[in-house]
């Protein structure tokens, strides 16, 4: 692999490696010296065109316990805040030597063409592009499932598991990588979520989709469910066209205390962050024992440690 761009297109053998190596990582972080001299003299760049602190501060993290020079290059207060763009951003940071970018943009489709532009010689990973796909947070969801729910996990997928996803589907890059990701390593994913906020074509995708959240435990045996963020800062009206009331949405959509009960007693709750606790999630399920959601954060630095090695420790590292 050059890049880490998406999980569309990741085959089965690539995706179970990266989580095979995830466990690597998270194994040395259970050591008293949590830091690796894997990438010494390597430079790693995060470009963050969005905010997120959470990400950011997640691949900072995975960099520096392989022994990588970290940038943090935020678009506020920089250059970029002036106009400048993308590609002469890219140049300036080749002639800084970096070796990887991560980069995170409203816009999709910019980390492919920062890939593919001959902008930068070094890797690109994807760290959220707009509404397109965000691969390492779903590769830490399938890394914490795999742990939880799969016996015996290394070398193995996520075969015969079945994963529900609820609420803003039409917003979540999340959601399009880990549908991905999920059905290539052998799961079943069901899209709960009202019309309003299912994406043009949904019915083209790899996925069943049912509107009500009650109905989706009632039909489908879940081995997890993922509650996704209202992103109510990309809708029009904050929300106003896409459901009646936040009581409405809660109503239907929320995983409360009933509903949590409901599932089967393996069931795991997950959660991409942040988190709207009293709307999408309340408080009971996601702090209740079935709750993996603290998991999810601390898994993402090994994932984001192996997609770092696999992508610049080259030949080595395969």
């Amino acid at each position: 692999m050059k890049h880490l761009l998406g999980t569309d297109g990741m085959s089965r053998e690539d995706a179970v490696l990266l989580l095979d190596t995830a466990a690597q990582m998270a194994a040395t972080q259970e050591r008293e010296v949590r830091k690796l001299p894997t990438l010494r003299g390597k430079t790693v760049v995060n470009l963050f065109f969005e905010d997120s602190t959470r990400t950011r501060i997640s691949f900072e993290a995975a960099a520096k316990r392989l022994s990588a020079d970290v940038i943090n290059f935020s678009a506020k207060g920089s250059s970029v805040s002036k106009g400048e763009s993308l590609k002469d951003t890219a140049l300036t940071l080749q002639a800084m030597g970096a070796d990887a970018v991560v980069i995170r943009h409203s816009a999709s489709g910019a980390a492919y063409q920062l890939a593919h532009s001959g902008w930068l010689r070094g890797s690109v990973l994807n760290a959220g592009d707009g509404t397109h796909q965000h691969p390492t947070q779903a590769l830490l969801d399938a890394f914490t499932a795999r742990r939880r729910l799969v016996d015996d996990p290394e070398g193995k997928g996520l075969d015969g598991l079945t994963l529900a996803i609820v609420g803003d589907v039409l917003h979540s890059r999340v959601v399009r990588s880990n549908v991905s990701l999920w059905t290539t390593l052998g799961a079943k994913v069901v899209l709960v979520a009202p019309p309003t906020l299912l994406p043009v074509g949904v019915s083209t995708w790899p996925v069943e989709v049912v509107h009500r959240l009650d109905h989706a435990i009632d039909r489908f045996d879940l081995d997890a469910v993922m509650m996704l963020r209202v992103q109510r800062e990309r809708m029009t009206g904050g929300g106003d066209a896409f459901f009646p009331s936040p009581e409405e949405y809660t109503r239907l959509y929320g995983l409360d205390r009933s509903r949590m009960d409901r599932l089967p007693s393996h069931a795991i709750v997950m959660h991409p962050g942040p988190m709207n606790r009293g709307l999408e999630i309340a408080a009971e399920a996601a702090d209740s024992d079935r709750s993996v959601i603290v998991e999810q954060v601390a898994n993402g630095v090994a994932v984001r440690m192996a997609a770092l090695y696999l992508l610049l420790a080259g030949e080595e590292a395969a």
